[in-house]
């Protein structure tokens, strides 16, 4: 059996790349280092040996790059408390420095992202900048959050009178896409929003990161309907959207559908009853003006209960009006029906029917407009109610946000936002999940910014941004659920609407949990007594189990139960995948009740993590590494 010891660090980029490298060209590698003159011979005639060539850099470039390519020794720990359904929620939060966190998902999601939704600063001069130190980024993270002594959380902003304007946005960029693409699948795709203080620049960072023949396309989104005069020479009422594949595919987008030939029923016999209530001028209705009297209308076949009196004036419905049927939707899915262009027709007989909208894009158009209902201000007010007070002027629509994320099929798949302000994307994932019946899961990723003193979320308890986000997937999952209720639609594809995944798991961007992973290079000699009991003092044992799967490359969303063998306690992840006993005193003779455990959860493989000191002594080590071997675990890690 091969021991394998974790050392506590992320995904070794440059081992990655080198062994992918020599994958490629064997011959290239001679002690496990890369000959460049023999590279050079295999590339032939695509090398360039001129020193002018076209390319973009700036001042700091290669230590950006090289910030990348550093693993970090920090950890994510579990926050159960400030969690929602914690057990059974496949949804991230993370609350850190999106550089650090992007390192520290490289193991466990890398290539399985399809789709990257950020919305980064804009370099206006006025917003945080994120203050990566080259020397070691975790611990300025630390102490910028006041988890270390410090002077307190350091808020600076990049104004345009500096001499590094461009080079300070560049170089906060920079890596954090390169750590991106790691993750996006090979069918995946990134959008991100810009306005055009950086949109140059951004393109050019994009084409060399992802590569210039896998740009999609830059999407012009008219974000307001009234822009407010920001500026002394024009009204600013334009950001771009840009869009870049991991690899070229053949895939195309679906953008807004065809026209349908004829009317479909909003009716069918196997849905469950429900109300849906009609906006005022939303149905087209062929008859004269009238006052038509709540009651059961329709035919025998599609009965239609009008539960208050109908206003028909001037060939529309003058005021709201519900109707109580076996309807194909429920209200979210009827508003963002109405909100793209869907024509809903109330016939003489009183039968609803409906017809897509008139536009007829097969693919989208590289235009964005307020049709789909996502302005600024509709944004703006969407928040203002959920929280009871204005949250922020200018939050991003997540209207907007569904219309990219149905570019593609992402029904079942994972999206990363490492810019996730608000949660919008979080908002957006759940609405689109009740709508479609999808099951789409969301990885956020904030740096908790505090909010400014005289800002209302200030006021109302929320210190920082991470809070405010928190609460809206909160409380955004509480009401599709209680609209999904109240409209009489208990199941979405045979699920219970409560059983709809709202929840999420919140992880907070830490130092390692384990002294010897994280040394203090000042004190060695203490670091080297107290690296025998291994954990930090005020860190838990679930704190360890989690480092363990995120430095061993498991999801951290996979179910955790706990088993007493031989009074010990272990833990099980992924029924049994990973075993992960951190208990002191163990004895070769627990290797037995291990395979009991094995033989009942029936895992196809097995993973065993003790700690190295753990053992009673050596030989007890190794006979219990050979029993486990009889029996087919041939992993066995210590930490």
């Amino acid at each position: 059996m091969q021991e394998t010891k974790l050392n506590g660090e992320s995904l070794d980029i440059i081992l990655e790349n080198v062994s992918k490298l020599k994958e490629l060209f064997p011959e290239i590698v001679a002690e496990d280092k890369i000959d460049f003159e023999k590279l050079k011979e295999v590339l032939g005639e695509y090398t360039e040996e001129d020193n002018e060539r076209y390319n973009f850099t700036w001042k700091g470039k290669s230590a950006a790059l090289r910030l990348a390519q550093t693993p970090s020794t920090g950890t994510l720990r579990p926050c159960k408390e400030e969690s929602k359904n914690w057990n059974s929620t496949e949804n991230l939060y993370i609350e850190g420095d999106n550089l650090e966190v992007l390192k520290l998902l490289q193991k466990s999601y890398y290539g399985k992202i399809k789709m990257i939704y950020i919305d980064p600063p804009y370099n206006t001069g006025k917003e945080f900048v994120y203050p990566d130190d080259y020397k070691d980024n975790l611990y300025n993270y630390l102490e910028m959050t006041g988890q270390v002594d410090s002077e307190g959380i350091k808020i600076s902003t990049n104004t345009d009178s500096s001499g590094r304007y461009h080079t300070n946005w560049l170089n906060m960029i920079y890596p954090r896409l390169r750590l991106a693409r790691n993750l996006l699948s090979d069918e995946g795709v990134i959008f991100i929003s810009i306005d055009d203080n950086e949109v140059e620049n951004l393109k050019k960072v994009c084409n060399e990161v992802f590569g210039e023949e896998n740009f999609v396309g830059q999407w012009n989104w008219f974000k307001s309907e009234t822009p407010p005069n920001l500026s002394y020479k024009i009204k600013k009422n334009v950001e771009y959207i840009l869009g870049y594949e991991k690899k070229k595919t053949t895939i195309k987008f679906s953008g807004l559908k065809k026209n349908s030939k004829s009317d479909d029923p909003m009716t069918k016999p196997q849905n469950t009853i429900k109300v849906l209530n009609f906006p005022p001028n939303s149905l087209n209705i062929n008859l004269k003006d009238q006052i038509i009297k709540k009651g059961t209308y329709g035919t025998e076949k599609y009965p239609n209960i009008l539960l208050n009196d109908l206003i028909v004036e001037n060939k529309t419905n003058r005021n709201e009006v519900s109707f109580k049927n076996k309807f194909i939707w429920i209200q979210e899915k009827l508003m963002d029906e109405l909100a793209k262009g869907t024509k809903l027709n109330l016939s003489k007989s009183l039968v609803l029917s409906y017809k897509k909208s008139e536009y007829a894009n097969e693919v989208p158009p590289n235009f964005i407009n307020s049709k789909i209902g996502n302005t600024t201000e509709k944004a703006g007010e969407e928040l203002t109610n959920l929280f009871g007070f204005k949250v922020f002027d200018y939050p991003k629509p997540k209207e907007l946000l569904k219309y990219l994320f149905n570019f593609l099929d992402t029904s079942n798949n994972i999206i990363l936002d490492f810019f996730s302000g608000s949660a919008t994307t979080a908002h957006a994932v759940l609405d689109l999940n009740a709508v479609d019946e999808g099951n789409r899961k969301f990885i956020l990723v904030q740096l908790p910014e505090p909010t400014n003193e005289t800002d209302n979320a200030y006021k109302f308890s929320y210190k920082n941004i991470c809070e405010i986000g928190k609460e809206r997937i909160r409380r955004s999952g509480d009401k599709i659920v209680s609209e999904l209720q109240n409209n009489g639609q208990t199941s979405l594809d045979g699920k219970k609407a409560p059983d709809l995944d709202i929840g999420f798991k919140v992880f907070k961007l830490d130092s390692s949990n384990l002294q010897k992973w994280d040394p203090d290079y000042e004190n060695l000699e203490q670091t080297l007594l107290d690296s025998v009991e291994n954990l930090v003092p005020g860190r838990s044992e679930l704190d360890l189990v989690y480092e363990v799967m995120l430095k061993y490359g498991i999801d951290l969303t996979l179910p955790v139960e706990e088993f007493t063998v031989q009074d010990k306690k272990v833990y099980s992840i992924g029924f049994g995948a990973l075993l992960i006993c951190l208990e002191d005193k163990i004895t070769a003779d627990m290797a037995s009740e291990i395979i009991k455990l094995k033989e009942e959860l029936a895992p196809e493989v097995m993973r065993v993590v003790f700690k190295d000191n753990g053992f009673v002594s050596d030989s007890d080590k190794t006979n219990f590494k050979e029993t486990l071997k009889t029996n087919g675990i041939e992993e066995f890690v210590s930490i």
